[in-house]
């Protein structure tokens, strides 16, 4: 049933069991759904997140994962608050460009694309700017593909006493993080990344203390965080609007397809070997890597064009017509491409992708 594999920071392939979960109708109102799906999904992602889960609850929302992030954003800081916002690619910016529109006060600390954020100068600017109340940083910055050092920055935010936010759309399910161990207080992420469901929804894992504190803050009515935390905790998984039912029942499929590999340690493992051996195929075919080792994520890899005649579009096409879709770069400073590693992929998929490219780079 699969015409490619997507090897895309997400939408991603997903199991035969995933799109299988979604063959039932099922009624929003009704308790097998929002008992027997709904919240046992909003319970796992808790556990999944945090080792003192019980601090902490999750949010299920609508759309993308952007959606999530105007929720947050746009439903915890206040009128007199001040947000940093910490930047290093088009996501990180994107918080910025949301605190634009909801007029939020805030400051957009900018790292180059290629560099992963420094913690020292985000301590240095909380220790100028005493009047920041919140930071928001992205955890994998699928620009690039960096991964920036969270548990360094997350000492920082705290030293300060700063609520943090993290944007972990492309790491979360991926790459092991404890929300409690690292003091993060609001999480974020979508349904069709490293937990390899499919899109519809995101979701937020949320500090309860902290979170019980937002009501009315929100300016938006469909994106208020707290009135659709409130009315799936009263509702027992009720949705304030309709849900994407279909998506949420393969999103359970989706776990528990993470706790039977192994849980997120050992998705961590596979994904790093998928990065392993595309990075020792490609270099081996030529190709260099944007990031160095050290800041590279194993959630997508950026490779720079081999040369000046490399024509991107044609590339894709050929990998398309032998199975494999790939991802263009999206920075301005150079020409790169980008290849993802998340999904429902193995190492060997990854063997036969670069077989496919030496064949191509073959018939030039």
């Amino acid at each position: 049933m699969r015409p490619y594999l997507l090897l895309t920071p997400g939408p991603l392939t997903t199991s035969e069991s995933v799109k299988q979960a979604m063959m039932s109708d099922w009624c929003t109102w009704d308790e097998d759904y929002n008992i027997g799906i709904v919240e046992v999904i909003r319970k796992e992602l808790t556990e999944l997140a945090s080792s003192r889960s019980e601090e902490y609850t999750s949010v299920l929302m609508q759309g993308s994962g952007s959606f999530c992030v105007e929720a947050t954003l746009g439903s915890v800081i206040r009128e007199n608050d001040k947000l940093l916002v910490v930047a290093n690619g088009a996501y990180g910016k994107r918080m910025g460009t949301i605190s634009e529109y909801y007029h939020i006060n805030y400051e957009l600390m900018g790292f180059e694309e290629t560099q992963a954020v420094n913690p020292e100068k985000v301590d240095a600017y909380l220790t100028e700017h005493p009047e920041v109340t919140h930071v928001s940083v992205v955890h994998c910055e699928t620009t690039t593909g960096v991964l920036n050092p969270l548990k360094e920055i997350a000492q920082v935010v705290k030293k300060h006493n700063k609520t943090f936010i993290v944007d972990a759309m492309s790491s979360f399910g991926g790459v092991p993080i404890d929300m409690y161990e690292l003091g993060i207080d609001f999480m974020i992420s979508s349904a069709n990344k490293c937990i390899q469901g499919v899109p519809g929804f995101g979701f937020i894992i949320a500090r309860r203390s902290i979170l019980e504190k937002c009501k009315g803050v929100a300016r938006s009515l469909a994106l208020d965080l707290y009135e659709q935390w409130d009315t799936m905790e009263k509702g027992h998984g009720k949705w304030r609007f309709t849900s994407p039912t279909h998506v949420v029942r393969a999103f359970m499929q989706a776990i528990t397809e993470l706790k039977e590999e192994g849980g997120i340690a050992a998705r961590h493992v596979r994904y790093t070997e998928n990065h392993k051996v595309l990075v020792e195929g490609m270099r081996e075919l030529g190709f260099k890597t944007l990031l160095p080792d050290s800041e590279q994520s194993p959630v997508i890899t950026s490779f720079y064009y081999p040369d000046s005649s490399f024509n991107f579009k044609d590339f894709y096409e050929k990998l398309k017509n032998k199975g494999f879709v790939i991802y263009p770069g999206k920075i301005s400073q150079a020409d790169t491409f980008r290849i993802g590693n998340i999904g429902d992929v193995y190492p060997d998929d990854f063997r036969k992708l670069v077989a496919a490219i030496k064949e191509i780079q073959a018939v030039k």
